[in-house]
């Protein structure tokens, strides 16, 4: 019988998700009786695994430390197999810009964008108001560079823009981008498969946190997606094609916008949830994949050198 340790919990800001993703896997692994556990990543982690003698680990974290190649490196350290992408794959795909050029270069249509450091000096400076404005236009969105699950992320006019930068200032870095309007569809990738699309219709603003996460928040999921089927093929196959670029592994979720008739990337997830109102779960059942079943391809594609 397989021991699996499952990562959950951690020190991002999606530790709360992170925790219910865990609980999720482990109750759907105990169901078929495989010995499993809850693991925190703290400074004990490697006497923990080495105490355990798991043969593969589930990582379960979102969010920095967990799914930024740095939680990777330490699983790496330890040579025990794991799940979702390796070290390098994580990293690029938590820094928004520069899984943005990769994607630009590679002719995958992304929102235009700034970068701006953040300092007491020039966060309340009016000239980057006045470049938005000539560079971007407003509304924008503005986020951290390297958060997961729309944490801290802002929709912002001309009038709550600095407002709302100065909510980001614990970030060195964040990233202004034009506001793509229209649809929100995400789609899942499974090691080398398209798995399928999903559709959200928010009825927040945005596909935000709360949006994401609470049940109260009533966001729509539409399954199957009601686009033209060579549309859906082709934000399928982008989905995979940014996959393979950046050399991820295991399962990813890519966030688009579809808008006047032109799909925009706007960022992918290596690490995507599995609560009971999580996408890739969704997605899969509705392939004919159920929960225990995605879990399991899973743990069977763990490895390390990922």
């Amino acid at each position: 019988m397989k021991k699996i340790l499952i990562l959950g919990g951690g020190f991002s800001k999606e530790r709360a998700i992170s925790l219910v993703t865990a609980e999720s896997v482990l109750k759907a692994l105990k169901k078929k009786k495989y010995e499993a556990i809850v693991c925190e990543p703290d400074g004990n982690l490697i006497k923990k695994i080495k105490s355990y003698k798991p043969s593969v680990i589930f990582n379960a974290l979102h969010g920095r430390f967990g799914e930024d190649g740095y939680i990777q490196m330490i699983l790496e350290a330890a040579k025990v197999k794991y799940t979702h992408s390796g070290v390098v794959a994580s990293y690029i795909a938590m820094d928004k810009e520069i899984s943005k050029k990769i994607f630009i270069k590679n002719k995958i249509r992304v929102p235009k964008y700034l970068k701006y450091k953040l300092n007491k000096k020039n966060l309340f400076n009016k000239k980057i108001t006045l470049k938005v404005k000539k560079k971007l236009k407003f509304p924008v969105v503005i986020k951290p560079k390297n958060e997961g699950s729309s944490v801290n992320v802002y929709i912002c006019s001309e009038k709550n823009f600095i407002k709302n930068l100065k909510k980001l200032s614990l970030y060195n870095e964040v990233l202004i981008e034009e506001y793509i309007g229209g649809r929100e569809i995400q789609v899942a990738i499974l090691g080398k498969k398209k798995l399928g699309a999903i559709e959200l219709q928010p009825k927040r603003r945005f596909y935000d946190y709360e949006a994401k996460y609470s049940s109260k928040a009533a966001t729509k999921h539409i399954i199957p997606v009601e686009i033209d089927k060579k549309d859906l093929n082709k934000v399928m196959n982008i989905a995979l094609k940014a996959h393979n670029l950046i050399g991820c592994r295991g399962v990813t979720r890519s966030d688009f916008k579809f808008y006047k008739g032109k799909f925009y990337l706007l960022e992918i997830n290596t690490q995507p949830g599995m609560t009971n109102l999580s996408l890739v779960p969704e997605i899969a059942a509705y392939s004919g994949m159920n929960f225990i079943n995605l879990i399991e391809w899973m743990l069977k594609d763990a490895s390390i050198k990922r």
